[in-house]
């Protein structure tokens, strides 16, 4: 098991060089992509984390150039009255993947052992419940042939308030402060609390925690994409070659100058 390095931290990674070893794990997930359709493959994968610690920025960089079809990312709001009636686990069930499938929770079912568990919004006997129970539920989704795959992404308290302070102060990104992620600041003991809580309860044999250091996004979303990669037993499709066909001039007529009597976007640039 690989554990966090205690040597000084690397030098910042060049963006060329991040761009690189990006587009060869991109590539790589491509052939993931083909091996899980032509095997009726089914995959989850969940990452967690910290408010900040750049879940967000890693799944935009594992679904950039791979089809939603196959990749499909879940990243569900605040239960409804209707849903907190229900089982816990049964709103995230219907999300589950499908053969040919592989579905990425951003924040999962671990909400209940988090933010509800810190913010109050669960009692102590529903999250002693889960704790209790989230075992039992995962290694039934591995003993039905869904590959799950767990990431939890670290970042330090003091990254994290340097995130959030360009949060603040950039109005693109103002949308991604939460009414939650604030309060995370006062109670980050609590976090940490809840999170070894968490993985002492579920980070089982079968169904492992996997923790990415992430103050260095680009390493991190690296790091997590090459691990992704490694827990998957794929291989290259063979590919038909593709040649381009030529256009058929059967029923030829002059496409341009029909669309002259039409609207047109203005070229404002």
């Amino acid at each position: 098991m690989a554990r966090a390095s205690n040597t000084s931290p690397l030098p910042k990674m060049k963006n060329k060089d991040y761009l690189k070893e990006l587009r060869k794990l991109q590539v790589e997930l491509c052939r993931v992509q083909d091996w899980v359709k032509a095997n009726s493959k089914r995959v989850i994968l969940v990452f967690e984390g910290r408010d900040g610690a750049g879940k967000g920025g890693t799944i935009r960089a594992i679904t950039d150039r791979v089809s939603p079809r196959v990749f499909r990312v879940v990243a569900l709001p605040a239960p409804s009255d209707r849903e907190k009636s229900q089982m816990y686990m049964q709103r995230y069930m219907p999300h589950f993947p499908a053969a040919g499938e592989i579905v990425i929770f951003d924040r999962s079912w671990y909400n209940r052992a988090g933010v509800e568990y810190v913010m109050g919004f669960c009692t102590k006997e529903q999250h002693e419940t889960f704790l209790k129970l989230c075992p039992v539920f995962e290694r039934y989704i591995v003993a039905s042939g869904i590959i799950l795959i767990k990431m939890w992404l670290e970042v330090s308290n003091t990254e994290q308030e340097r995130r959030f302070q360009a949060r603040i102060e950039d109005p693109l990104r103002q949308w991604k402060l939460s009414s939650m992620d604030l309060p995370s600041r006062t109670r980050w003991y609590d976090y940490s609390r809840a999170r070894d809580i968490m993985m002492d309860a579920t980070d089982t044999e079968a169904v492992p925690w996997y923790i990415a250091l992430s103050d260095d996004k680009k390493r991190s979303r690296l790091n997590c994409i090459a691990h992704f990669l490694k827990q998957l037993p794929y291989e290259a499709i063979p590919r038909e070659e593709i040649k381009m066909p030529k256009r058929s001039t059967k029923a030829a007529y002059d496409d341009v100058a029909s669309l002259k009597a039409r609207r047109f976007v203005a070229a404002t640039y």
